[in-house]
């Protein structure tokens, strides 16, 4: 019995394996969070011990993007020691024709969104059911909270017309705590108009560090898509 190809499986190594390839030696490359990015950051390890990338280093957006480099042999930095980021691989949650994300389901998006908006060059990899014509209208809007603001945030939110909802553990009793030790409150607008003015306004409320609004801060995306069991990958 030869083993089920899982063709989504395959896109999503074939997407991962295109933004590994833009990365040239001698960079500095942000390495995103998420299923998609994690095939970039394994193929950014093997073109790396085969010798055809040289020089690079790292910046993790998460311990997962951290631990996943360090499996795959990707020498790490920090944000301390360089002064640039050459480019950033990462996924996303929604892309908008405008390449607005809405990001933060694996609730990374302040550490994504200080290493994706600082590189020159941000590539975002996702499948093609990511993609919308409006943000907010598949994927509820991720705000990361400091733990004694909850409430007052919420309150806010709701003035805002969004309703929130304090994002919960799986297999684990109680709230999701980010990498900073910090909530997530997942709010559902039903209509984001104006992502930029949104993304302001959230944090603008005090006790909000970062929310999943990534605007005008995408390069390039690179959409991945199976079409009759074949995956294939395009560029927006």
């Amino acid at each position: 019995m030869s083993a089920e190809i899982d063709p989504v499986k395959v896109m999503k190594q074939e997407v991962g394996k295109a933004a590994a390839a833009l990365v040239k030696s001698g960079t500095i490359v942000g390495l995103g969070t998420g299923s998609t990015t994690a095939y970039a950051i394994e193929y950014l390890g093997k073109r790396i011990q085969s010798g055809e990338l040289t020089d690079i280093k790292g910046i993790p957006t998460s311990f997962q993007a951290e631990v996943l480099a360090k499996q795959y042999g990707i020498p790490l930095t920090t944000l301390d020691a360089v002064d640039h980021i050459d480019i950033a691989i990462d996924g996303a949650d929604e892309v908008d024709p405008q390449k607005n994300l809405i990001k933060g389901g694996g609730a990374a998006h302040t550490r994504e969104k200080i290493v994706d908006a600082l590189a020159e060059q941000f590539v975002v990899v996702v499948d093609g059911n990511k993609l919308v014509d409006r943000l907010g209208s598949t994927f509820l809007l991720p705000v990361e909270v400091i733990p004694m603001a909850i409430a007052p945030v919420m309150r806010a939110i709701e003035k805002l017309g969004g309703k929130p909802e304090l994002r919960m553990g799986i297999r684990k009793a109680g709230p999701v705590i980010t990498d900073q030790g910090n909530m997530v409150i997942d709010v559902k607008f039903d209509s984001i108009d104006n992502p930029a003015e949104l993304e302001k306004t959230l944090n603008n409320i005090p006790g909000v560090l970062e929310n999943g609004l990534f605007v005008g801060v995408a390069d390039v995306i690179l959409v991945g898509e199976v079409k009759d069991g074949q995956p294939s990958v395009r560029e927006i």
